[in-house]
Parts: C-alpha cells; sequence; structure tokens
C-alpha cells in the first residue's frame, strides 16, 4: 500500500479547515444579520413607545390651557369639541367637580354609538381610581385599560385620564379624558416606522389588547415588546416584523474568509519557524529554572507552597531549618501541619478552612506561631498569595515566612525604655491633675448643694409638707452626684495616668438620661428647652460612662452659658438645646467617606456662636472666654474623645449658633 506523501496530507487537511471555516461563517453571518434586525426591531420599538408618551405629554398641555380658555361650563363645549374633532384619540372629555359630578362633557363625533349600549356610569370606578391617584400625584393619572362593549356588537378598549383642575390655587374639580388604545396606536405613532409591520397593546403574559396592524407572509416573525409606563398604569407595546432572507456571503464577512485562508497558509510557513523558536525557549526556561533554584535556596525567608486542599507541595531549605524538619518530612503532609502547636490545631484548622474558601488574603499578612521538631515556639509573619498557573486558574497558595524572634526582642526592650520614659512623664502631670479635679468636680458638687438646698427648703417650709417619698428622691439624686464626683475622681486620675480605662458597652439613651436631671435643672433657670434624639437602631458604644457622661456635660452646659436669657428671644423659637445621638452615617449623610462602625454625639446650640479668634483658640488649655472658668472643659473633652478613638469637632448651626459633636466607637 503506498502512502501519500505527507505534503498532500497537510494540503488535504487545510482545505478541509478552510470548507468548515467557510460554513462557520456563513453561519455566524446569519445570525449576525438576525441579531442586527432583533437591534433595530427594539430600537425602533422604544421609538414608537417615546411618541406616544410624547403625545400624551402634549395632550395634557393642551388639555390644561382648555380651562384657560373656557373658565365656564358655559363657554366650554365649543373649545372642547374643537379638540376632540383634532386628536381622534379622544374619545370623550369631561368636566367634574370634586364630588365626581358631570359638570358638562363632550363625545367625539368619530364614534356616535361609543355609549349606546352601556351608559357612562359605568366606567366610574376606573374613573375615580385615576383622580384618586392623580390627586395624590398632583398631576396627571392613568386608569387601567378596560373593554367597552358597542351597540354594533364590537367594543374597544378604553382608559381613562384624570388631570386635577387648578384655579388660583385653589382645586376646582377634574378633567377626565378617555382614550382608545387604538387610536393611541393610530395617532400618536411615526407611520413610517410602523409601515408593513404589526403593532399592537397587550398584556404582559401576550393577551393582545388594542392592534392597529399585523404581518403578513409566511416567513418567520422577530418579535419586539418595550413598556411604555404612564402615572398610575403600564402598558406593553408588541412590534412585530418579518424575518429577511439572509444572503449567501454577508458584506465585510467576504474579505474575512480570505484574510483567513492566507492567515492560515502563512500558519505553516511559520511552524516550522514556531518549532525552532520553541526549542529555544525550553532552554532558556531550563536556565532560568537553576537560576530560581540557587536563589531560592540563598534566601533566609522561609517558603512554602501548598494546594487547594491543604497539603504541602515545596519547601525551601530556610523554612526547613526554622521548623527543623527535612523536605521529605514536610512536602506532602496535610493538616495537621507538623509545626503547629498541639492546642492551636483547632483554631489554625479555622483558619486554614477560610483561606481555602477563597476568601481575600490580607497584603500585608498575619502574625502566627509555630513550634520547631524540638518543641521550641517562636513568632512568625505570613504573607499569602494565589498560584496562579498559565491557563490563569488558581491551583494552591504560596506563602512566605518570616521568623519574629529577634524582632520581638528588640520590641520588648523599647517597650520597657517607652514605660520608664511614660512614668518620668507622668510626674509632671501632678499639676494638670489638681486642676482638671477642681473643674470635674464643680459640677456634681453644685448639683449636690443644689438638690441639698432643695431639701432643707422642703423641711424648713411647714406649709409645703413635703412627703418622705420626695425627701427620699432628693436624698438618692445627692448620693448618686456624690458617687458621680468619686467616679469622676478615679476617672480623672486615670485620664493623667494616661491608661487604658474601663469601658463598658452603653446603650446611647443611658447616657443621656445621666446627664438629664442636672441639665433640666439649668435648661428651666434659662428658659431653654431641651431636645433629645437617638437615631433609630443606634448601636451601643463602647466607652468609659463617666468621661463620656462628663463630656456631654459640658458640652451642653456650655452650649445653655452661649444663650443668656433673651439672647435668642423666646419668641423666635431658637431657645432649644438638641442633643442627638446616631450612627455617624444617619447623622452625617453628606460625609465624603462616612466611618462605619462609629456613633456620633452632636449638641447643638443657637447661641451667638464663636468669633474667628475663639475659634482658633478653642482647644487650648486654660482659655476661656467666661469670666467663672478655667478653661479646661473643651481641652479635657478632646482629650477624653481621642483617648477613645474618635475626634472632637465644631461648625457654625443655622440660622446661629454652634454644632459641636463627637464620635465614639460602636460596641
Amino acid at each position: 500500500m503506498i502512502r501519500p506523501p505527507r505534503r498532500w496530507l497537510l494540503w488535504g487537511a487545510l482545505l478541509l479547515l478552510v470548507a468548515a471555516l467557510l460554513g462557520v461563517l456563513v453561519f455566524l453571518a446569519a445570525k449576525y444579520e438576525e441579531v442586527r434586525d432583533q437591534e433595530a426591531l427594539e430600537r425602533d420599538a422604544v421609538s414608537l413607545a417615546g411618541d406616544i408618551r410624547g403625545g400624551l405629554v402634549r395632550n395634557v398641555q393642551t388639555l390644561q390651557s382648555l380651562h384657560s380658555v373656557a373658565p365656564t361650563a358655559g363657554s366650554w363645549q365649543e373649545p372642547a369639541a374643537e379638540l376632540l374633532a383634532q386628536h381622534r384619540e379622544l374619545m370623550r372629555l369631561e368636566w367634574r367637580d370634586s364630588g365626581m359630578v358631570v359638570l358638562v362633557s363632550r363625545d367625539t363625533a368619530y364614534v356616535p354609538d361609543l355609549y349606546g349600549h352601556l351608559v357612562r356610569e359605568q366606567a366610574l370606578p376606573d374613573v375615580r381610581q385615576a383622580c384618586e391617584n392623580a390627586t395624590r400625584l398632583s398631576g396627571p393619572s392613568f386608569s387601567p385599560s378596560y373593554f367597552w362593549p358597542m351597540s354594533s356588537g364590537l367594543g374597544m378598549e378604553l382608559m381613562e385620564m384624570c388631570l386635577p383642575v387648578v384655579r388660583g390655587g385653589v382645586a376646582d374639580g377634574y378633567l377626565i379624558a378617555t382614550y382608545a388604545l387604538p387610536g393611541l396606536l393610530s395617532e400618536l405613532t411615526n407611520r413610517d416606522l410602523t409601515r408593513g409591520r404589526g403593532l399592537a397593546f397587550t398584556e404582559v403574559d401576550g393577551t393582545r389588547l388594542a392592534l392597529h396592524s399585523v404581518v403578513g407572509g409566511n416567513r418567520r416573525v422577530q418579535v419586539a415588546s418595550t413598556l411604555l409606563d404612564l402615572p398610575g398604569h403600564t402598558l406593553m407595546l408588541r412590534l412585530e416584523s418579518q424575518r429577511r432572507a439572509a444572503g449567501l456571503f454577508p458584506n465585510v464577512l467576504t474579505a474575512v474568509v480570505g484574510a483567513l485562508s492566507l492567515a492560515l497558509l502563512a500558519v505553516l510557513v511559520l511552524l516550522g519557524r514556531d518549532m525552532r523558536l520553541r526549542q529555544r525557549a525550553e532552554n532558556e526556561a531550563a536556565q532560568a529554572l537553576a537560576f530560581r533554584k540557587a536563589m531560592e535556596n540563598s534566601l533566609v525567608t522561609g517558603l512554602r507552597a501548598r494546594d487547594m486542599q491543604g497539603s504541602v507541595t515545596y519547601v525551601n531549605p530556610a523554612f526547613c531549618q526554622m521548623v527543623g524538619f527535612s523536605a521529605e518530612e514536610l512536602i506532602g503532609s496535610g493538616q495537621p501541619a507538623p509545626w503547629w502547636p498541639p492546642e492551636l490545631v483547632d483554631e489554625y484548622q479555622q483558619r486554614q478552612a477560610v483561606r481555602l474558601a477563597g476568601q481575600l488574603l490580607p497584603r500585608e499578612g498575619y502574625e502566627s506561631v509555630f513550634q520547631r521538631k524540638d518543641g521550641t515556639r517562636f513568632p512568625v509573619l505570613i504573607i499569602e498569595a494565589p498560584l496562579i498557573d498559565a491557563q490563569g486558574k488558581q491551583t494552591g497558595f504560596m506563602s512566605a515566612i518570616l521568623d519574629l524572634s529577634e524582632q520581638r526582642r528588640i520590641e520588648e526592650l523599647n517597650r520597657t525604655s517607652q514605660e520608664r520614659l511614660q512614668a518620668t512623664a507622668r510626674l509632671a502631670t501632678v499639676g494638670e491633675m489638681a486642676s482638671l479635679l477642681s473643674h470635674e468636680l464643680n459640677q456634681p458638687l453644685a448639683a449636690i448643694a443644689s438638690y441639698a438646698s432643695g431639701t432643707l427648703n422642703l423641711l424648713d417650709d411647714a406649709e409645703a409638707q413635703a412627703s418622705p417619698e420626695l425627701l427620699r428622691q432628693a436624698m438618692q439624686r445627692v448620693a448618686q452626684q456624690a458617687e458621680r464626683a468619686g467616679r469622676v475622681i478615679k476617672s480623672v486620675a486615670d485620664f493623667v495616668r494616661r491608661r487604658e480605662q474601663v469601658r463598658e458597652v452603653v446603650a446611647p439613651q443611658r447616657l443621656l438620661d445621666a446627664i438629664m436631671p442636672l441639665l433640666s435643672l439649668q435648661a428651666k433657670k434659662l428658659d431653654i428647652r431641651l431636645r433629645t434624639r437617638v437615631a433609630p437602631g443606634c448601636p451601643a458604644v463602647l466607652c468609659d460612662r463617666t468621661m463620656i457622661e462628663q463630656v456631654l456635660l459640658n458640652l451642653a452646659r456650655n452650649g445653655m452659658q452661649a444663650m443668656p436669657e433673651g439672647d435668642p428671644p423666646h419668641s423666635s423659637g431658637l431657645r432649644v438645646l438638641s442633643l442627638d445621638i446616631g450612627p455617624v452615617t444617619a447623622l452625617q449623610s453628606d460625609a465624603d467617606t462616612p466611618r462605619k462602625g462609629w456613633v456620633e454625639c452632636v449638641v447643638t446650640d443657637h447661641g451667638r456662636g464663636l468669633s474667628d479668634e475663639v475659634r482658633e483658640k478653642l482647644f487650648t488649655p486654660f482659655f476661656t472666654t467666661k469670666a467663672e472658668g478655667m478653661g479646661l472643659g473643651l481641652s479635657l473633652c478632646r482629650t477624653v474623645v481621642e483617648q477613645h478613638g474618635g475626634a472632637l469637632a465644631h461648625e457654625p448651626a443655622q440660622p446661629r449658633g454652634t454644632v459641636f459633636r463627637f464620635t465614639l466607637p460602636a460596641a
């Protein structure tokens, strides 16, 4: 048996490939033309819907002008008849009062027997529905379409449009326009787009409501549907067109076929060259692999690769030296890994499951603890990245491991030195502590004196006959303020020591409730109305409760002191102090980058505001604008807020006054 030359086999395979390619291109060309025709049909359907919508808008404007021309029922008939003659899609015009009683009406002359079979009032439910929507929207509204039978045995799909009539800002009834859906299709559409095509209104399920034209012929039909969204009702517009017969070789693709044939011949010529280039690339890859191997062996950073099941597929010598295992012992090992401490196996397996589930890996890495073969522990920093093959598919993870033992030793030395420096620095803050104590104790001691004075007045007044329950309540207030003074002393001492204070989860409402008794006394004295608000769903905050209550109290008292008696006057309605608490995104929705997980407290007064000079020195210690003040309140407030990780800021209030706002971490 004589075998054909290999060259002939190659040419035969090439011819078969070209023939198959031509068939594929013809098929693709036909599909391309079909898709192109469908897109053009959908664009025309959207354009027709826009024509109908625009015609209805123009009709609304015309109907609005009708009542300007004919303000009375007697003068209304003639312009209404002229309007019906110009718009064949309109079947009837009515002017009804607010009680839906017909004042005057006019029917179209083109359909004389429209209401010869059924009376008009049977359509009143649709009219009422359209007018209720129009009243709510303060504009035109359409009712759902309905079928209206006629005496000839035929019928018509109608739709009501209700337009509120307003004269001089006072409602003057409704203008009702009855539309025929076939009239909308014939009168408000572009006839060039509907020539030779089928056009109809349908339900969502395809049920035909009104028909304008149908498609003739036996060829398959292309269909495009679009929504005609009107106020109060939505219609489905259906446009049909015959599919055009596709040519054997479409326009541009014939040239593409020839170009591809030449490209195939060029591929055969380049095949030999490609083989030589591939051999050269393989040699270069082998050299690069040898270079990479030498580089990995010289690294002091441990490298470890794992597949998607968590099994180790590669380790470098530095990693083996870290954990004390050989490469043969590590490659192929799964979970638990040999270098995991036994008591941390469960935690590491959970973390491993998250990594293998495809979660995003932290670019900066994460810290962990490894165990050497001899049982000693050492801290490490692990930086992981996905392993991607040449096809773009992830095949595993590559990890770089850094031994942090030496770094931890240096950090411990630095921490010890810092603690010594801080202990020395705290000795210099004794004077600050005394000033802060005197300022912060002033408010609870003043409250104790106030409650005690009120109690003595009740006891001295024989006619008052104070009840034991009232005296008990006053003494409880005194005890609460004494306890508060004790907490202030402890919190201020912690503040001066600059150590982490005892923080607890506190509901925002409890912070406001704790300071309201003190604020109410001063607000009543100055004739100021207090307004508090906690946003719905506001999370609890994690804070030192005593210090944050003191911050709120200081800001609120400053706000009330900024509104002395008569400024602003009571008649202005501005003698209000507002305390609002809510999530940052709820109270400051216009922020460029809202901070998630934070709660914002806002104190707003309507005093005289702050001058430029005062704003520059506002948070400076011992700066005050009050004769009896020490100038430490706002400085202390900002320090406390910053210790909680938040920020204290201020801005002008509208129409006058100042807004102080600070943030706290949500629990």
